[in-house]
């Protein structure tokens, strides 16, 4: 019997093998890692450019948004990061994520506010809701979510911050009352949250 077929033969053969199959892999997906993660960094970033550009009017910043963050405790308990806006150094804005409960799902919307406290634009970036109906609150379905562009606290009135069904002043969707509903709820808690803590926004010392 030849020696590899003695060692084969050897209780330890089996683990050792799988043992160095399994460094191998590690080590070649750690290499992996490595080599495409300033890819995906730049990648992410881009993205993330691009979706901040769409609730805000073109030219209306003059800084890079994505190094000019702030974190910010929301009502929830958990932190907000808000990319403030600048023009000639002075803020005059903030982008933020908001969430609500919808119909199927939590719904992700990215709002742009300006120093007064009014919507520059909102684009949802996250649902599950059920397609032809709830989806209409995707820009590329429908111009919906334009219509919270020039809204405040103050304009509608707070009363009003509902859709037609409740007595408000926002279109509602045939058969999915409730996802516009919950974009209403998260953009109105939004421009909430700017005005608790404009102050802080509006500060430009530091990021």
């Amino acid at each position: 019997m030849s020696t590899m077929a003695l060692w084969r033969e050897k209780l330890t053969y089996q683990p050792l093998s799988l043992g160095l199959i399994a460094m191998v892999t590690s080590a070649a997906l750690a290499f992996g890692n490595f080599a495409t993660h300033e890819d995906i960094l730049k990648a992410e970033e881009r993205d993330l450019q691009a979706s901040l550009a769409q609730v805000l009017p073109e030219g209306f910043a003059d800084n890079n948004l994505l190094q000019d963050t702030l974190k910010i405790v929301g009502a929830d308990g958990a932190p907000v990061t808000l990319y403030r806006a600048r023009k000639a150094k002075q803020v005059i804005g903030g982008v933020f994520q908001v969430s609500s409960r919808g119909y199927a799902g939590e719904i992700v919307i990215l709002i742009g506010v300006d120093h007064l406290g009014r919507m520059l634009g909102a684009r949802v970036i996250k649902h599950i809701e059920t397609p032809g109906l709830g989806d209409k609150i995707e820009v590329a379905k429908s111009k919906w979510i334009l219509d919270f562009d020039g809204k405040s606290l103050s304009s509608p009135p707070a009363d009003k911050w509902a859709v037609k069904k409740d007595g408000g002043v926002f279109d509602q969707f045939a058969g999915a009352t409730i996802t516009p509903r919950a974009v209403m709820k998260a953009v109105k808690g939004g421009l909430e949250f700017f005005a608790a803590h404009r102050e802080e926004i509006l500060s430009t010392n530091g990021n």
